[in-house]
């Protein structure tokens, strides 16, 4: 059912016939990125957090970034605390390997970290293990009814120069 709640969502904007579905899994940022054929960083994946009282929130970060917890405390003003998988059923609507911020059971607070910014479309999953749509990132807050940017995640910089030193063959 929540491959389908997606795909209605993206009715709304005439793209539901976007909503890709693969033969294999797209559960992880690797299997996502194998699948697709794109870099893991690529990935925009979707991370469950209690957030105050009971409702929970959502991070959508690229496939390379760590939250930082020092950074997620200082932004929230509360600790980073993942939800269980059942917990992330029952809030989101998704199984995990198909969380993402589209055609949620509940309402929540969607925010969207920096890592993204420096691709022009990322791929996040679709409600099912098996699925993903290509997005800008404009498009990804636009759709996700996003609260805004933040910088709660860490080492996709040191991974983002080291594929530019790779790419462009230069050693330092």
């Amino acid at each position: 059912m929540s491959f389908e709640s997606v795909k209605a969502h993206f009715k709304q904007w005439n793209r539901e016939d976007d909503v890709m579905e693969f033969e294999t899994l797209t559960a992880t940022v690797e299997q996502a990125a194998d699948t697709i054929g794109v870099i893991p960083a690529r990935i925009a994946k979707t991370l469950s957090f209690r957030g105050e009282g009971e409702k929970a929130i959502l991070i959508v970060a690229a496939g390379d970034a760590k939250i930082d917890n020092k950074k997620f405390r200082h932004t929230f003003g509360f600790k980073a605390r993942m939800l269980t998988p059942d917990e992330v059923l029952e809030q989101t609507g998704h199984v995990i390997g198909g969380v993402c911020p589209f055609g949620l059971k509940n309402e929540m607070d969607v925010y969207l970290d920096v890592s993204m910014k420096r691709f022009e479309t990322l791929f996040p999953a679709c409600g099912s293990p098996n699925s993903a749509i290509e997005l800008t990132c404009d498009e990804l807050f636009q759709y996700s009814f996003a609260k805004g940017w933040v910088d709660v995640c860490k080492g996709w910089e040191e991974a983002g120069f080291r594929e530019t030193v790779v790419v462009n063959n230069d050693r330092l």
